[in-house]
């Protein structure tokens, strides 16, 4: 699914793993949208991601989640 968001980005919804994640995913989370900010590197391709509330989450390689990713127009 792909939508016009305000200010012009486009949106996707989209499959993330530990390899594909990048900061500025919104991916939902028990019912909360949480926008990851920053992201670590951790042994066997992990990574745990801070969200801009603060909590942390760590996903194993194989973790698969849904996110929502922003396309700036340029």
């Amino acid at each position: 699914m792909n939508a016009w968001a305000p200010g012009g980005a486009l949106v996707a919804s989209i499959e993330v793993t530990a390899a594909t994640v990048q900061r500025g995913d919104v991916i939902q989370l028990g019912g909360r949208a949480c926008r990851v900010r920053d992201l670590f590197r951790l042994s066997q391709g992990a990574k745990q991601l801070v969200f801009e509330s603060g909590e942390l989450l760590t996903i194993h390689a194989r973790t698969r989640l849904v996110a929502v990713r922003s396309l700036r127009r340029r």
